[in-house]
């Protein structure tokens, strides 16, 4: 499941950087307007699957953690849950500006994919997901209502924690009251990190 989620997320960042190189920047907004729709229904696939700032964050994590160079902190001006929201306004501003306006075409996508790699250089990748990212804005809005979403057997889950130490936007939480694992969907990328790292296969994907 790894190697094919891998090979997934590496065929979309062809694609992306294909349709920035070529100038075709809007093919891939209108791909991600689509995945919201989807949201509804798959919850946030696009994040975990297709979003080019993911697939670089997870060897900028590693890289990190290498180095020695990761923060447990997070600044307390992004914890407020409005900053997400202000970047969303602003990066569709430019590009309606710059491409509606003074038709040129900006580099807005590709400055926050090297955004979304600093960050994680410094930060774990939950700080870029959930509080910097102005794409994750809609998709975590739309995901929490998803008809399909990834939950716990809670007569299977034991607690071990190795879900909410894998998981990269810390959507999912090991209870102090029972000791059994809750995912909030609205951080949840669908990325199958948890149930991997699962020793009791207690993470399902469904309704």
């Amino acid at each position: 499941m790894k190697v094919f989620v891998t090979i997934i997320r590496l065929l979309f960042l062809a694609l992306f950087l294909f349709l920035i190189v070529t100038g075709k920047m809007f093919l891939w907004l209108a791909l991600y307007g689509v995945s919201l729709i989807f949201a509804i229904f798959f919850g946030r696939v696009y994040c975990g699957y297709a979003c080019p700032m993911n697939t670089l964050m997870i060897p900028a994590q590693w890289l990190s953690k290498k180095l020695k160079i990761q923060s447990n902190n997070t600044p307390n001006w992004l914890t407020k849950g409005a900053v997400s929201w202000v970047f969303f306004i602003i990066t569709i501003a430019l590009i309606i500006i710059s491409q509606g306006v003074l038709h040129l075409s900006l580099p807005i996508l590709p400055i926050w994919l090297v955004v979304s790699v600093f960050v994680t250089l410094r930060y774990k990748p939950e700080v870029f997901h959930n509080f910097i990212c102005p794409f994750g804005t809609l998709q975590r809005t739309i995901g929490r209502f998803a008809i399909l979403k990834r939950k716990v057997a809670i007569s299977s889950c034991i607690g071990c924690k190795l879900c909410e130490k894998a998981c990269p936007t810390s959507a999912i939480v090991v209870s102090l009251d029972n000791c059994k694992a809750f995912i909030n969907n609205a951080l949840c990328l669908q990325c199958t990190t948890c149930s991997q790292a699962c020793p009791k296969n207690a993470i399902h994907y469904g309704k």
